[in-house]
């Protein structure tokens, strides 16, 4: 893992912290191309009222609007947890290059963990995935958060 992808990783978790600050399920994502911040996103579907509205996806949306297109190759998204499957969907809609992710989500991951989305032999576009970057500290901003909404 190199520095430039904890770095990433680093920004993708104080999106997570405004999630958190929201009240939100702390996920945040950020999408990069050519070592450039492109866009960003934080979970939002209670705020917004919108069940699409993931970190990754509001990253994706802003990545196109700043980029003008609605495919984003040669980008790279950063999300602190494993994406679900629509996320996943979304990434290879999209025409991501590479996912880097924090923690692996054991319930709806859909890339390691109960699916595996991305090896479906019948999508157009590969997506390469690099996992376990600042894990620890992305696991415990979940922990933490669930614990806090426990008490």
């Amino acid at each position: 893992m190199g520095v430039a992808h904890e770095e990433w990783m680093q920004a993708a978790l104080e999106l997570a912290g405004e999630a958190a600050a929201h009240d939100e399920v702390p996920v945040g994502a950020i999408v990069v191309r050519d070592n450039q911040i492109v866009g960003r996103g934080y979970n939002q579907p209670i705020g917004r009222h919108d069940p699409t509205a993931h970190a990754e996806i509001m990253a994706l949306r802003d990545a196109a609007s700043t980029l003008g297109n609605y495919r984003l190759p040669g980008c790279t998204l950063v999300v602190t947890v494993e994406p679900c499957t629509m996320c996943a969907g979304a990434l290879v809609h999209a025409r991501i290059e590479q996912l880097i992710f924090g923690a692996r989500e054991p319930r709806a991951g859909a890339v390691c963990s109960s699916t595996r989305v991305f090896e479906n032999p019948g999508l157009n576009h590969k997506v390469a995935v690099v996992e376990g970057v600042l894990e620890e500290e992305c696991k415990a901003l979940m922990s933490a958060f669930f614990q806090e909404r426990r008490n």
